[in-house]
């Protein structure tokens, strides 16, 4: 796939009638916090509702709305300096956007991705800390890669899937 292939999605992920659905959010949303946080919100759900956003073949964000509380986590701080979307979480976690040195020393090795936010974002789930940390470290994986193995070790593959189709037919 090639950078122009590349798709940017963001996905809801729900408990209803004890089992898991997805739908497909609107893609303006993969640039829009307050907005996917607030469409997250609106999606009834048992025990609280995910998002899944990859944006391009660049980085991922996950969120987890449950009543008031929202958890966020950001695949890659670097991406803050070109996309709104991870600049909004960064502010959102209250973490500064790295300044040009400091981006330059982060990117100065380019097997090192740094995330933010809440590693155990999933972890009641079944995906701790460390694997998450793995997964989104892991630079010869797309996004949508990643997002595919947390669904699966979460227990939605197929739900999710269905709505990746809907993206990628």
């Amino acid at each position: 796939m090639t950078d122009e292939d590349a798709l940017d999605f963001a996905i809801v992920v729900y408990r209803e009638d004890d089992r898991w659905d997805a739908e497909l959010l609107p893609v303006a949303l993969t640039s829009d916090l307050k907005g996917l946080i607030h469409a997250l919100r609106q999606q009834p759900s048992e025990s609280g509702t995910i998002g899944l956003v990859a944006v391009g073949d660049e980085f991922f964000v996950a969120l987890r709305v449950l009543g008031e509380r929202v958890d966020v986590f950001l695949s890659d701080i670097a991406a803050s300096w070109d996309f709104p979307l991870a600049q909004q979480v960064l502010e959102y976690l209250d973490v500064p956007v790295p300044d040009e040195e400091e981006l330059d020393e982060i990117l100065q090795d380019e097997e090192t991705v740094l995330p933010a936010g809440d590693l155990s974002i999933f972890a009641d789930l079944g995906l701790d800390e460390m694997e998450l940390g793995i997964l989104s470290g892991d630079i010869d994986l797309l996004p949508e890669d990643v997002l595919s193995s947390i669904a699966a070790r979460l227990g939605f593959s197929e739900p999710f899937e269905r709505a990746i189709e809907s993206v990628f037919g």
